[in-house]
């Protein structure tokens, strides 16, 4: 699973530069710091759109782009994701990113995101998005031009 790096001079001036960002599978073209790919530019853009309290998978912003999978829009978010709602965009059984889990947490309660609770026997005591309430189609007239 792809992780995202939220740390360093992210977002849309460029990649993070970050170890293991070079020509693996999936991965994007290389670009200036200045420039950013077509089809960053497009899940970025796929991700601001996203209102408040509500989430998309991976698999939902490749799907609605209509190229690439989850494991690219991941890679996006990885590199270029740090000035967008990252928390926004997550994984389709409603976990929180490994790492990250509680400024994602953090956001998810300020933005009233619905999460299911984990009980007191769950490790870490971390709950899920309720993906099922918070998962976002589209509508609205928000969607991407």
């Amino acid at each position: 699973m792809c992780r995202m790096s939220l740390e360093g001079p992210v977002g849309r001036t460029g990649p993070s530069g970050a170890a293991g960002s070079g020509a693996a599978e999936g991965a994007l073209p290389a670009s200036t710091e200045s420039e950013l790919p077509a089809y960053a530019e497009a899940v970025l853009d796929v991700a601001d759109r996203i209102p408040p309290g509500r989430v998309m998978t991976y698999g939902d912003v490749a799907e609605w782009l209509g190229e690439g999978g989850p494991r690219q829009v991941g890679r996006v978010m990885s590199l270029y994701g740090g000035s967008a709602p990252w928390w926004r965009v997550v994984r389709a059984d409603g976990t929180l990113l490994p790492g990250h889990e509680l400024r994602a947490l953090g956001h998810y309660r300020d933005e009233g995101t619905p999460l299911r609770e984990r009980g007191p026997a769950a490790e870490g005591h971390v709950p899920r998005i309720d993906m099922r309430r918070a998962r976002w189609d589209g509508s609205g007239g928000d969607a991407p031009a």
